[in-house]
């Protein structure tokens, strides 16, 4: 394919990703859920609700390629808004549960990669989205839940976990399934005993939970996202942020159909 089509399809797929977003600013249905929620009191719209008098915080934003998938808008959206961001998921581990002989040194490596991005980035917020490989005991999923409020708390930062989207339970994880059920049921339960020190967002108000339906918006593999679905993930979880951070999420024409829709891992994934 020549440099004239390539460039002409990079651009008819950001025109038509903004309107889609554009779209559903309006009715503020298809991409938003259940309520994303608008900024606390004492934020100040300038640039048209790109950023304001509270924005300045500092997002770490932690999981597997699937989080990995959804960084690229999400960085374009938080970016928008006046947040700063670090994307410091990892493709094929990010788990910081340390359960069972196949997971605990992914999350060995993780707890590691941790430590040098607190002390390098110094987050004001720990965004964790639960991962594929969460494997282990539901007591070893709060312990590890547990222990990543501390050492949020320890680095002056306040820890929000993020259930994963659904996805296809193929061979490879259909013997962890147990482990994948209960994460997110182990993560809200820490936050529910944390005195509101962890916050817990069920993205099911977001993608469902059956990770073959159009509202799952899964690429072909049935576990990752393409660009439209990383893109309304970006604008949900940006609007929940704003509402617990006190910032006004940028609007979506302002991000959503920037560069970051050519990253390369979509090619990858075989979005168009």
């Amino acid at each position: 394919m020549d440099k004239h089509h390539t460039t002409t399809r990079k651009t008819s797929r950001r025109a038509a990703l903004a309107a889609l977003l554009a779209a559903t600013a309006v009715t503020g249905a298809a991409l938003t859920g259940c309520g994303a929620g608008d900024a606390k009191d004492g934020g100040t719209k300038a640039d048209g609700g790109a950023a304001t008098a509270r924005a300045g915080k500092k997002i770490l934003w932690l999981g597997d390629s699937i989080a990995g998938a959804e960084a690229p808008p999400l960085a374009a959206a938080l970016k928008a808004s006046g947040v700063e961001f670090k994307n410091a998921s990892s493709d094929g581990g990010g788990t910081i549960v340390e359960g069972d002989k196949m997971s605990a040194p992914i999350a060995k490596d993780t707890w590691k990669g941790l430590a040098k991005n607190i002390d390098a980035f110094h987050p004001d917020v720990i965004a964790y989205q639960i991962t594929t490989y969460d494997w282990g005991s539901a007591e070893q999923q709060r312990a590890s839940y547990e222990k990543l409020a501390r050492t949020a708390q320890d680095a002056g930062a306040e820890l929000v976990i993020v259930s994963a989207p659904p996805f296809k339970i193929d061979d490879f994880y259909k013997k962890f399934a147990g482990a994948i059920a209960s994460a997110p049921k182990a993560a809200k339960e820490v936050a529910d005993r944390s005195g509101g020190k962890v916050r817990f967002l069920d993205a099911s108000a977001l993608w469902g939970t059956d990770a073959g339906a159009a509202k799952a918006q899964r690429s072909s593999d049935g576990i990752h996202s393409c660009q439209q679905g990383s893109a309304a993930f970006a604008k949900w979880l940006t609007g929940k942020l704003g509402s617990a951070y006190g910032f006004t999420p940028a609007a979506p024409e302002k991000w959503a159909a920037g560069s970051w829709t050519s990253d390369a891992r979509y090619g990858k994934l075989g979005c168009r």
